[in-house]
C-alpha cells in the first residue's frame, strides 16, 4: 500500500509541475524576450549614437581646418553637417561657429538665430550662456526695445550662471543705451563691488559709472539712436570673373 501511495503522490506533484508549467512559461518566455529586444535595441542605439558622433566629430574638424584656410564657405558647409548629426555639445558648437561665420560676413540675423539654437540645443550652461549672451550682444545693436534685450541676459544673471559677471554688465550697457541711467547705476555699483567679479569688468563698470555722475552718457542713448537712422553705405558690386561673366 505505501508503494500505491507514493505513486499515487508523485503522479500528482506531476500534474501539479505540468500545469504551473503550462501556466508560467509563456511569461517567462514573453520576459525573456522583451529583455532581449530591449538589450539589442539599447546595443543599437548606442552603435548609432557613436556613429553619428564620429561623423559629427569629422566634420567638425573639417570646418576647422577650412576656418584655419580662410575658407568660410567651406567651414559653414563642414559645420552644417555636423550640426546635422551632432548630439548635444558637438551640435551646439557647431551651430556657435556658424554663427561666427555669420558675424564675419555681417549677417547678423543669421548669426542671432544661431546662437539662439545653439543656447536651446545645449544642457550645459557653460555652453548654452556664451551662445545666448553673444545672441543678446547682437540683439543690443538692432532696434530690438529694453525690454526684449533684458528678457534675454535677465536669467544669465542668476546667481551661480557661468557668465553672470558679463551678463550683469551686458544688461547695465543696455539700459545706459536706452537712457536707464539710475537703473543702469545701480548694476555698474554692484560690479565694482562684486568679490567674484573680473578686474576688467570692474574697471569698465567703473568707467561708466563715471560717465553717468558726469553727465556725459544722458547723450548716449539719443547718439545710439542717432546712429541707427544712418543708411548703411552700399555693398561694393563683387568683381565678376572674365571666365565667367556676369548674366545681364
Amino acid at each position: 500500500m505505501v508503494d500505491v501511495f507514493e505513486q499515487v503522490e508523485e503522479e500528482l506533484r506531476s500534474d501539479r509541475y505540468k500545469r504551473l508549467a503550462r501556466t508560467w512559461l509563456p511569461v517567462v518566455g514573453g520576459i525573456l524576450v522583451l529583455a532581449l529586444v530591449a538589450a539589442l535595441g539599447w546595443w543599437g542605439w548606442q552603435s548609432w549614437q557613436t556613429t553619428q558622433a564620429d561623423k559629427a566629430s569629422a566634420a567638425y574638424d573639417r570646418g576647422m581646418e577650412a576656418l584655419e584656410a580662410s575658407n568660410p564657405t567651406g567651414a559653414d558647409v563642414a559645420f552644417t553637417e555636423a550640426a546635422k548629426v551632432a548630439p548635444g555639445a558637438y551640435k551646439a558648437l557647431a551651430l556657435m561657429q556658424r554663427a561666427g561665420i555669420a558675424v564675419t560676413a555681417g549677417r547678423m540675423p543669421d548669426a542671432i538665430v544661431l546662437f539662439d539654437e545653439a543656447a536651446k540645443v545645449a544642457r550645459d550652461p557653460i555652453i548654452s550662456d556664451p551662445a545666448a549672451l553673444k545672441a543678446a550682444w547682437l540683439v543690443m545693436d538692432t532696434d530690438a526695445s529694453l525690454e526684449a534685450v533684458e528678457k534675454r541676459l535677465e536669467p544669465l544673471t542668476a546667481e551661480g550662471r557661468p557668465l553672470r559677471p558679463f551678463a550683469q554688465e551686458a544688461l547695465g550697457m543696455a539700459r545706459l543705451q536706452h537712457g536707464k541711467l539710475p537703473e543702469a547705476r545701480e548694476i555698474f555699483v554692484l560690479l565694482q563691488r562684486g568679490l567674484d567679479v573680473p578686474d576688467p569688468i570692474k574697471q569698465r563698470a567703473q568707467v561708466a559709472i563715471s560717465a553717468i555722475d558726469s553727465g556725459t552718457a544722458a547723450s548716449l542713448a539719443d547718439t545710439v539712436r542717432a546712429q541707427a537712422l544712418i543708411p548703411a553705405a552700399p555693398a561694393a558690386p563683387a568683381a565678376t570673373s572674365p571666365a565667367a561673366p556676369a548674366q545681364p
